[in-house]
């Protein structure tokens, strides 16, 4: 791909540039080369360095060895007399040039590139020879034009050569000291599917603190380069985490990572290290991430993760619980208030340590290299179905057709059962809570998930924190239930209200069901849903029935219960993963195309204006906004006139390419909204929640 895309380029400049007088790009050379000798005198079978010296124009670049995602490394071909040699093209360290989503590796402003001739040793002193050799380099800025230029040199062969002047002395171990070193530590890595972690056992650097490292590989396919490079502390030593590219990562060869690694000191001296590390055991790292470099620390992580927990009380799935629990509390509020402040501190209980568990296991499986984020567990068609059949379990027993202490409201205020009760509610709230992804959720989860599991957990435990806290404050003082109207008859009815949301996110989650595992998987668990209210139904009707049918009825009510189970065994055994997720979340009236990334580069390569949605069936803020805010006609309107492309980026199920797009951008979870204006270097990231005049903005104030 890269050969081809540098043939197109250079047929462009060679092809197209002189039939325009209007051209962007001059006639004149992008860069000045010349050759440099330590010296003007050579001893018979001597050797002296050369430097092949680029003056680059300004904004334009030129290749090191592996000129990374495009590109081509400069190449010097000589013409030397008979007996005389030269040696290869040593290479100073180069920088990262990003060029749009694409990561090259190269040189601005000036650079030599050194390399060395060799005399015969039957060289004539006093004889005047001239070196010659053609240079060969593509030069870059918005386009790419190969060049090439003869350079010569004039030496003379002496007996006892005269020492080079102070400025060259100095000019040449000023670029020697670019040229990458042998480490003096050791080095290993270890590779998963989502990161790789290079690993430099150095007490003196971990002490020190590098301010930066850069990594730049020999090779293409080792790193996805235009991912970022992260730089953390272990015990002893310094780790950089990268994105693997992903045969690298999955070559069960475990081939070496070779490559340079560049240290950058908090003075600014830099330090040049070959890299040649195989697999090996690395220890735990603290890591900056970019969210904490630009200002995104620790503090305002847990902030912002508490206000999302206060949120996300309010979404649709957990209102119902919520009120449903205050309720009940409110009804024993003047009777029982010791009970009343134990529950709301069950609750706030349950909730925060689910929420910390779920929270745990997401960091846990991200660090055994699984691509997910927040709502990972709804990616799975089993898991999905179980949440429906849970979610409908609780309608019934708000209609009343069968009772659970604690879920009940006015019964089961036992200082057992009501507690107990309170904290397996609010362990239910957090799981119905696990589709939904509040205001300032994201950017606090997204800085969770870049960060060692200590510090990911506090994000998670101020998450739970905000999501208790209305009952936690019931726990301190029970009185603030006394805004609430008092006990009646208006209880029971508006508990049998409560019923019917939680049969909407039921059906939701059923729908939701329907685009990742097809109609059999629906079907199963339309039936395990009929089992499900049988058997509540019989469990209930055998409570004050006689002891014989008590016992007929409980066994029915198993033997349902049984088949419930099976239908949702049913749904991992028949649901067949479709495309149907893909249509899905795309709106009705935008044309739109999957997102991938190579999709993205090409358009930006192209210089449109690209809108990118990234969503899922399971995400109900998505939903939401694709209903109010992308199907309106001035939204389509907007589009159509500015020619935006719009990619949806389709997480319903997994997907570890878009995975990497959401740690891009220090997002764990779905919505994420970008816009990349034509010719922009970075993307606009617009709000989650959605409104068609903010979205119009967005596309024509860029325009």
């Amino acid at each position: 791909m890269r050969a081809l895309r540098l043939a197109l380029l250079a047929l462009a400049a060679l092809v197209f540039g002189p039939l325009s007088a209007s051209a962007q790009i001059d006639r004149l050379p992008k860069v000045h080369a010349r050759l440099v000798g330590e010296g003007g005198e050579i001893a018979p079978g001597g050797r002296l360095a050369i430097a092949f010296e680029q003056k680059i124009r300004p904004g334009w670049h030129t290749y090191w060895q592996n000129p990374g995602e495009a590109g081509a490394p400069t190449t010097l071909g000589w013409k030397l007399p008979p007996g005389w040699s030269a040696d290869a093209i040593a290479w100073p360290y180069p920088k990262h040039l990003p060029v749009g989503p694409l990561m090259d590796y190269g040189y601005e402003g000036q650079v030599w590139l050194l390399t060395a001739v060799h005399a015969p040793a039957d060289a004539v002193p006093g004889t005047r020879v001239t070196l010659r050799a053609t240079g060969s380099w593509l030069v870059c800025k918005e386009v790419c034009v190969p060049e090439d230029g003869a350079v010569e040199l004039p030496l003379t062969v002496a007996a006892n050569p005269t020492p080079p002047s102070p400025a060259i002395k100095a000019a040449f171990a000023a670029a020697r000291a670019k040229l990458p070193q042998a480490s003096p530590w050791p080095m290993v890595y270890a590779a998963t599917t989502d990161r790789l972690d290079l690993y430099l056992r150095a007490r003196a650097l971990a002490a020190a603190r590098p301010a930066k490292a850069d990594f730049f590989p020999l090779t293409e396919g080792q790193i996805r380069g235009a991912e970022p490079q992260t730089l953390g502390l272990a015990k002893d030593g310094i780790v950089l985490r990268m994105a693997p590219a992903a045969k690298f990562a999955a070559n069960a060869a475990h081939p070496p990572l070779s490559g340079v690694l560049v240290l950058t000191s908090k003075d600014g001296s830099v330090q040049a290290l070959d890299v040649k590390a195989s697999p090996g055991a690395v220890p735990p790292a603290r890591f900056e991430d970019t969210a904490t470099r630009a200002g995104f620390g620790l503090l305002l992580a847990l902030l912002f993760a508490f206000v999302g927990g206060l949120i996300l009380n309010l979404m649709p799935c957990v209102l119902p619980i919520l009120a449903m629990k205050a309720v009940a509390l409110s009804s024993a509020a003047g009777a029982h208030p010791r009970q009343t402040a134990r529950e709301g501190f069950a609750y706030s209980i349950g909730a925060v340590l689910s929420m910390v568990a779920l929270g745990g296991l997401l960091v846990a499986l991200r660090a055994g290299g699984e691509a997910i984020g927040w709502g990972f567990q709804l990616q799975q068609p089993v898991v999905v179905a179980g949440f429906a059949l849970l979610i409908f379990a609780v309608g019934l027993n708000l209609s009343g057709v069968f009772e659970i202490a604690g879920l009940a409201a006015g019964e089961g205020l036992t200082r057992k059962g009501g507690t107990a009760g309170a904290f397996f509610t609010g362990v239910l709230a957090v799981a119905v809570a696990a589709p939904c992804t509040a205001p300032f959720m994201a950017a606090a989860l997204g800085f969770a998930l870049t960060q060692p599991a200590a510090t990911a957990l506090a994000v998670f435990l101020a998450l739970g924190l905000g999501f208790a806290a209305p009952f936690a404050l019931i726990g301190i003082s029970p009185r603030l239930l006394r805004v609430l109207p008092k006990p009646g008859a208006w209880m029971l009815r508006l508990r049998q209200l409560l019923a019917f949301p939680m049969y909407g996110a039921a059906v939701w989650l059923v729908w939701v069901l329907a685009q990742q595992a097809g109609a059999n998987a629906v079907l199963a668990v339309l039936a395990a849903m009929v089992a499900l209210a049988l058997a509540a139904w019989l469990w209930n009707a055998g409570r004050n029935a006689s002891s014989r049918w008590r016992t007929a009825t409980t066994v029915l009510a198993l033997a349902a219960f049984v088949l419930t189970l099976l239908g949702l065994g049913a749904v991992q055994k028949l649901g067949t993963v479709t495309q149907a997720a893909q249509a899905a979340t795309q709106t009705a009236h935008l044309p739109s195309e999957p997102y991938t990334a190579a999709r993205l580069a090409a358009l930006r390569e192209q210089n449109r204006a690209i809108f990118v949605n990234a969503t899922a069936a399971w995400c109900i803020t998505c939903l939401v906004n694709e209903q109010v805010a992308f199907s309106d006609s001035a939204v389509e309107a907007a589009f159509a006139r500015h020619k935006v492309a719009y990619l949806v980026a389709d997480w319903t199920n997994r997907n570890p390419e878009i995975t990497r797009l959401l740690e891009t951008y220090q997002r764990s979870g779905v919505p994420l909204y970008l816009y990349f204006a034509p010719g922009a270097a970075n993307a606009k990231i617009l709000p989650q929640i959605l409104t068609p005049g903010e979205l119009t903005a967005a596309i024509t104030s860029a325009h």
